[in-house]
């Protein structure tokens, strides 16, 4: 069983999409389709993958934009947490509230997802869910154990962390949600967020200055 994992940083603010292949039976997952439905789904086909599953860490626009296109290009599922499926039907106004324009219509989710304890399975791809509200009331981090690997959205960033000033954020609750289930996957686990380049847990244990006050 090998894995291999695709990054692309797509759209207005630059937020990064993910494919991961199982290269054994080229079945593949789309965590966060940001942006460019033909680019991911491009993505996958040169590799020779199928998609079988498009996740969403949270429902903001950046991170769903290309959702209903890419679904619709792939016949693949879209799955979000409960908590953030309702900002999906607000997506047109998100665009004419941040750009004067409106936003295409997301894909309906079919499934919601929670903090369930059962990891989310295409092949060899094993994804735990792990509730990491506070950036938005929904937030889920995808939990590659075999790897080592968590996809944090905007949870947790290198050097920083996710901004609660938009609705529905919580300061107190993202710092919770970083100290409860991301710091204890331990020192080693790569970080692959919704922004920015990769790190470690350790490097953010270590240099986050978001977390400093919290790890004292």
């Amino acid at each position: 069983m090998t894995l291999k994992i695709k990054m692309a940083s797509l759209g207005i603010v630059q937020t990064n999409t993910f494919v991961i292949g199982d290269t054994t039976t080229g079945e593949a997952v789309v965590i966060d389709p940001v942006d460019d439905a033909p680019f991911i789904y491009g993505m996958a086909e040169e590799e020779g993958w199928t998609v079988r599953l498009i996740l969403a860490t949270h429902g903001h626009f950046d991170h769903v934009l290309a959702s209903k296109h890419l679904k619709e290009l792939t016949g693949a599922p879209f799955w979000i947490h409960e908590a953030d499926a309702v900002m999906l039907h607000a997506l047109p106004e998100q665009g004419l509230r941040f750009l004067g324009t409106r936003f295409p219509e997301a894909a309906i989710p079919d499934q919601l997802l929670s903090d369930q304890p059962e990891p989310v399975k295409v092949s060899a791809i094993e994804l735990e869910c792990l509730f990491t509200p506070g950036h938005s009331p929904g937030h889920l981090a995808f939990y590659l154990r075999s790897h080592h690997l968590v996809f944090s959205g905007d949870c947790l960033f290198a050097g920083s962390i996710g901004r609660t000033d938009l609705p529905g954020g919580n300061y107190p609750l993202l710092i919770e949600s970083i100290m409860t289930k991301l710091i204890p996957l331990g020192d080693e686990t790569h970080v692959l967020p919704g922004h920015g380049p990769a790190t470690t847990i350790g490097r953010e244990r270590m240099t986050n200055p978001f977390l400093n006050e919290s790890l004292m």
